[in-house]
C-alpha cells in the first residue's frame, strides 16, 4: 500500500477535479473553488489523469528552498558560534554575528541551526526542577523566614519603599524602611525579638546583609554583620537557594502588595513613619483572616536573657589597627585616641569600633571604650584653594555642594548608613 502526503489545498484540488473528471462539476465552477484559471484546471486536469493524485503533488516538497542558505554558509556561522558564542543565546548570538562579522541572518533561521547542532535547547525540551512543597513547621518560632518586599507601597503618594516580613504560617512582623540596610534590619530585628522572643532560626535568602556573596572574601569569619549579631543571641540563619524555598513569605508579599496597599491608600498614607502605625492593626486583621495556627502548640521562642543587651548586640563592628601616632581611620574619618596610660601601650594593636543604630560610635579595647576626637577628612576645605576674597563664597559653595555629593561615597567596607541617624558620617 502506497502512503501519500498531501496538503489541505492539495485534497482541495483532489476533489474537486474528480468532479470535473467524473462530470458533475463544470471547469467554470471549478476555478472558482481552487482559485486558479482555466487554463490551470487543464493543466492539473490533464496530469490528475496521467498520474492520478501523485500528480496534483508539490514536485518541490522534500527539496531545499530556493531562498534556502548554503551549506557553507550554515557551517561557517555554527563554527563561529561553537567558538566565540556557544554560551550565547540565538538572539543575541545573532545580533553578535551582524554587528562583529557582517553575517546577516533571522534569529529563527539561527534558531533551528543552533538545534540542530546541540548547540541551543528549547524552552520546553529542558528539564526543569522539581520544587515539592514542604510542610510546615510544628512549633510556632521554629523557622522564621524573613524578607524584603521593594514596592511602590504608597502608590503616586510617596516614594518607594520595602516592606521587611517576617513570617511562619502567620505574619508575625512588618516594618516599612526605605532600603533594604544592615541597620534596618538591626531595628526590625530587635522590634521582632522583644515582641516575640527568639526563634530557633531565621530563613532568608541570599541578599548580602544575610550572606558574604563576594568570591573573593578570604578574610573574616565569613558572617556578615547580620550574621554576626545572630549567632551572639544564638540564632541561626539558614539561607535558601530558590525563592521557591521560601514561597510563604513570598505568597504573604504577593498579597500584602494587594491588600496593604489599598488599605494605605483608604488611610490616605504618603510616609513611612505613618504606614508603620498602621501595620500592628492591619497585621491583627492578616492573621485573623489568612493566619494558619501551628500544628503543635508548644511555643520554641526564648525569652531574651538578662545578658542579653540588644543595644551592643545590633551594631556594626570592625576591627582596626592604632598606628604609632595614636590614630585609626574608619569610614575615611580619622580618629585620634587621646593619650592617656591605657592607650599609649595600644600602638600597632587592634581595637574595634563599635557604630551603633542611633548613630553612636565607639572604639573599644577589651571591653574598655576608649575616649577620642575626630578629623573628618571628607569635611575639610583643601587648603590648595587660594582664591580672591571676593570668589571666596561662590568657590566656598562649590566645596559644599561636591563634598555633599561625596558624602554618601565613603569607604567601600563601611555600612551602608540608611536607618541609622545621627551618625557623623555626612556631611549637612
Amino acid at each position: 500500500m502506497t502512503v501519500i502526503t498531501m496538503s489541505r489545498n492539495e485534497l482541495t484540488r483532489l476533489r474537486v477535479l474528480i468532479d470535473v473528471a467524473d462530470g458533475r462539476l463544470s471547469v467554470a465552477d471549478a476555478t472558482g473553488l481552487i482559485g486558479v484559471g482555466r487554463r490551470q484546471i487543464y493543466r492539473l486536469l490533464q496530469a490528475f489523469r496521467a498520474d492520478g493524485a501523485d500528480g496534483l503533488i508539490s514536485r518541490k516538497r522534500g527539496g531545499p528552498s530556493n531562498r534556502a542558505l548554503g551549506l557553507v554558509f550554515r557551517e561557517t556561522v555554527l563554527a563561529i558560534v561553537r567558538e566565540r558564542y556557544s554560551d550565547f543565546g540565538p538572539t543575541l548570538a545573532a545580533e553578535k554575528l551582524s554587528e562583529l562579522h557582517g553575517l546577516d541572518l533571522g534569529v529563527e533561521t539561527l534558531r533551528q541551526w543552533m538545534i540542530g547542532a546541540g548547540l541551543w535547547v528549547r524552552r520546553k525540551d529542558r528539564l526543569k526542577r522539581i520544587h515539592q512543597p514542604r510542610a510546615r513547621r510544628d512549633c510556632l518560632g521554629e523557622l522564621v523566614q524573613i524578607d524584603g518586599s521593594e514596592h511602590w507601597w504608597f502608590e503616586d503618594r510617596g516614594p518607594q519603599c520595602t516592606l521587611l516580613v517576617y513570617a511562619t504560617s502567620r505574619l508575625m512582623h512588618l516594618k516599612f524602611v526605605e532600603t533594604e540596610s544592615t541597620f534596618d534590619y538591626f531595628q526590625a530585628t530587635r522590634e521582632y525579638l522583644e515582641a516575640h522572643g527568639k526563634p530557633v532560626a531565621f530563613y532568608s535568602d541570599k541578599h548580602g546583609v544575610f550572606r558574604v556573596n563576594s568570591a573573593g572574601a578570604v578574610q573574616g569569619d565569613g558572617m556578615t554583620q547580620f550574621g554576626r549579631s545572630l549567632h551572639a543571641l544564638n540564632i541561626d540563619i539558614l539561607c535558601a537557594n530558590t525563592p521557591q524555598a521560601k514561597g510563604r513569605v513570598e505568597r504573604a508579599n504577593k498579597t500584602l502588595q494587594d491588600r496593604l496597599v489599598k488599605e494605605l491608600r483608604l488611610h490616605r498614607i504618603s510616609a513611612i513613619a505613618a504606614g508603620n502605625e498602621l501595620l500592628p492593626a492591619f497585621l491583627a486583621d492578616y492573621n485573623a483572616r489568612f493566619g494558619k495556627e501551628p500544628r503543635n502548640s508548644k511555643n520554641l521562642h526564648r525569652p531574651l536573657s538578662a545578658g542579653d543587651d540588644l543595644t551592643d548586640v545590633f551594631a556594626w563592628r570592625e576591627e582596626r589597627t592604632v598606628s604609632n601616632s595614636l590614630t585609626l581611620q574608619y569610614d575615611k574619618v580619622v580618629f585620634l585616641l587621646e593619650p592617656n596610660a591605657v592607650t599609649r601601650d595600644l600602638r600597632r594593636k587592634r581595637v574595634t569600633v563599635v557604630d551603633y543604630p542611633d548613630g553612636r560610635l565607639a572604639i573599644r579595647y577589651r571591653g574598655l571604650d576608649l575616649p577620642y576626637t575626630t578629623f573628618d577628612k571628607l569635611r575639610q576645605v583643601s587648603q590648595a584653594t587660594i582664591v580672591e576674597n571676593k570668589h571666596l563664597g561662590a568657590v566656598l559653595l562649590r566645596i559644599r555642594e561636591r563634598q555633599i555629593e561625596r558624602a554618601e561615597a565613603r569607604s567601600q567596607s563601611a555600612p551602608r548608613r540608611q536607618g541609622q541617624v545621627g551618625h557623623m558620617f555626612k556631611v549637612g
